[in-house]
């Protein structure tokens, strides 16, 4: 049995007031708590007068208001966005019209949603599109910071991390989240990328990381491998599941999630696909046909 994800679920905010996190980072959360969000959106600032803001997340009257009063006296240089879910990314081009500046990010989704899936995040700000794409490993500098792009796709194919070299500090958006495990819905989430992309930011050795929603990350190497160990052990579980002769989705759900509110297991089932889809893509189960939530698998 593996160890369980140290997960932290409780810390100290209140809602549109700056924190001061560090000498560099301070954080304003919006009033925006839901499934998906846990407490709301963290917004951060990086710097001190000429500042960077990461996922200005929603645009409604208070939070805007708010990241103003937190902003004022400050000239905001650069607006990164991790990716472009509603709760991260509306924001952004308000703000950068506001001061100025330009919106960076990856750019557009590479494979869009299907039509009726089941929603598995707060939704996609389809009108996101960046004024300058980044890639991994690019540089941002400010008047007194440095960030590094990390391109890390799984919970959604456009999905960076900012990294603030001066702290050896990464802002994780919804890759790694300190209060639950991430969504990986396919076709754009994709678990053999997400994979990936955890070992990616697992070698930077950062010291801390701080997630979007939920508190900060303080010791993020065994954090970040009980996520992968977590991740292993869910697709062994999928395969000891069609080795004693289950083939759908559905009975895999049932027979793996049996203690969990069957109102969730339609959720659950997207995130068995996702694993399966990297199961078949690695040859260690075959399917049907493409796969998909009607196909039937089988151990290759």
């Amino acid at each position: 049995m593996i160890s369980p994800i140290p997960f932290v679920r409780n810390f100290d905010f209140e809602y549109g007031k700056p924190a001061a996190l560090s000498p560099l980072i301070r954080r304003v959360v919006a009033d925006n708590p839901g499934p998906f969000t846990f407490t709301g959106t963290g917004v951060y600032i990086i710097g001190t007068d000429e500042v960077a803001v990461i996922d200005p997340g929603p645009v409604n009257e208070s939070h805007v208001a708010a990241l103003d009063a937190a902003l004022e006296g400050c000239r905001v240089t650069h607006v990164l966005v991790t990716h472009h879910h509603i709760d991260h990314s509306p924001g952004a081009k308000p703000l950068a019209e506001k001061h100025g500046c330009k919106v960076y990010g990856y750019g557009l989704q590479m494979r869009k949603p299907e039509g009726g899936e089941v929603r598995l995040e707060a939704g996609d700000d389809l009108g996101f599109m960046p004024d300058i794409e980044v890639r991994d490993g690019d540089i941002i500098n400010g008047k007194d910071w440095t960030v590094r792009v990390l391109h890390t796709p799984g919970h959604t194919s456009n999905h960076v991390c900012y990294a603030l070299e001066e702290e050896k500090t990464l802002f994780s958006g919804d890759h790694i989240m300190g209060w639950s495990t991430t969504v990986i819905s396919p076709p754009d989430g994709d678990m053999g990328d997400y994979l990936k992309s955890l070992d990616h930011v697992k070698a930077q050795n950062f010291d801390k990381i701080w997630p979007t929603h939920g508190p900060c990350i303080e010791d993020p190497g065994p954090f970040v491998q009980a996520y992968i160990d977590h991740r292993r052990h869910r697709e062994q579980q999928i395969l000891n599941a069609v080795d004693t002769g289950l083939e759908s989705i559905g009975d895999i759900v049932s027979a793996l999630y049996q203690h969990v509110d069957k109102r969730l297991h339609p959720a659950a089932a997207h995130s068995v696909l996702a694993h399966i889809i990297h199961l078949v893509e690695t040859g260690r189960l075959t399917s049907d046909g493409t796969p998909s939530l009607k196909s039937r698998y089988a151990s290759a």
